[in-house]
């Protein structure tokens, strides 16, 4: 077995590690080993010397972050054994082999036992964002798991880790670890998209948002559409191809339009109503016409922090105030939060707060969220981040 540098717990702070949690925090730390630096995998003991986990130390609040519970005595192992659980899951869930859909998240932190860690699979590109120091130094282990387990529909892997850690003490960049740019074009339940990771937000496209576009189509034929915080298109492209009758996209940047109409060309739908505003969506809903009968709200998130959760929430209240008062009775509202420092129950308050001050009968059909490509581990309910509700507005 390897010698891995040791963290000593204080006595009464071991409980969470035994329920599994896989975040140490640097408080509950009694002693460091002289020779930890960040990005050391290091492993976890109880003052008494019983072995609790084993993970990646960093200098911050938290301060491990557990990839097993068990010793560990050979890391590539651990890392191939893992790429190939997350694709097993996707192919389960039937994602790793559909002829409609070839795009998806392979590695989702936590719920895959890689905390720090996304990997989205592009139509044989993968994209990787590693949120530590001591994650990005496991790129080579993650690129020779990922040739391991895909062979040779593996294309390019791309790492984009010099966007999340452009303020830590990491050197990464962003660039090509195996191959070089695809076309970047993909399939989503038959629609499709061109993808560009390198400029792109996060790793390119909302992968989370999938399942929620394709349910946003039992709601818009013949309907009028708004859809705001539009970004590359998704929801507008599922809801032309569902017979809207005119759809309606909302964005602040000029690169996200593009991308809109882009991916509305290439799904051969240029003959439909649609139209594309370069606007603040705030400022947009002031002036519209009161007339939509569908509104799709997915604004990034409000809140990075503890410290702006509060605003963020009276943002998400402003937001679907505004909503409710430019759809139509009855109407449908999908409204959405991506903050993952905003629970659930803050995020309906915020909805219902809103619900409110409108006047309106406003029921729930349906709650959303991420889908079973971003799973989430029981133990660490903070993996949680994707909120949503469909609402009927009369």
């Amino acid at each position: 077995m390897p010698e891995f540098p040791r963290v000593i717990l204080r006595n009464n702070k071991a409980d969470a590690v035994r329920r599994f949690h896989p975040w140490i925090f640097s408080g509950a730390i009694k002693t460091l080993e002289p020779n930890v630096h960040d990005g050391d995998f290091v492993e976890v003991y109880t003052e008494k010397g019983e072995y609790l986990a084993s993970g990646i130390y960093n200098s911050g609040n938290i301060a491990v972050k557990i990839l097993s519970f068990q010793p560990v005595d050979d890391l590539d192992q651990l890392f191939l054994e893992r790429v190939q659980s997350a694709y097993f899951l996707r192919k389960q869930i039937g994602l790793a082999t559909s002829n409609q859909t070839n795009c998806y998240r392979l590695i989702n932190a936590e719920g895959d036992g890689l905390p720090g860690l996304i990997v989205d699979w592009y139509n044989g590109t993968a994209v990787m964002q590693a949120y530590s120091v001591g994650m990005h130094e496991q790129r080579d282990r993650l690129v020779n798991a990922l040739k391991t387990v895909y062979g040779s529909q593996l294309q390019a892997v791309y790492d984009k880790s010099g966007t999340v850690l452009h303020k830590s003490k990491a050197q990464a960049e962003n660039q090509y670890l195996l191959g070089k740019r695809t076309s970047g074009e993909v399939l989503e339940y038959g629609h499709r998209f061109v993808v560009d990771w390198e400029e792109g937000q996060k790793t390119g496209l909302f992968l989370d948002q999938r399942e929620n576009r394709e349910r946003l189509t039992h709601y818009v034929e013949d309907k009028k559409v708004l859809n705001t915080f539009c970004y590359s298109g998704g929801f507008s492209v599922y809801a032309i191809a569902a017979q809207a009758r005119c759809v309606h996209s909302v964005d602040s940047s000029a690169k996200a339009l593009e991308w809109t109409r882009q991916n509305v060309a290439l799904n051969h739908l240029e003959a439909a109503d649609h139209e594309i505003y370069a606007a603040d969506v705030f400022d947009f809903l002031k002036t519209c016409d009161a007339d939509y009968d569908v509104i799709v709200l997915d604004p990034p998130a409000f809140a990075k922090g503890l410290s702006a959760r509060h605003q963020a929430v009276m943002a998400y209240k402003r937001l679907n105030a505004q909503a409710f008062a430019k759809v139509r009775s009855p109407g449908i509202v999908f409204t959405f939060s991506c903050s993952q420092v905003v629970p659930p129950d803050q995020f309906q308050g915020a909805v219902t707060a809103a619900a409110i001050e409108s006047g309106r009968r406003i029921r729930v059909l349906d709650h959303l969220t991420q889908p079973a490509d971003h799973p989430t581990s029981i133990y660490h309910p903070e993996g949680l981040y994707l909120k949503g509700l469909v609402l009927m507005v009369e």
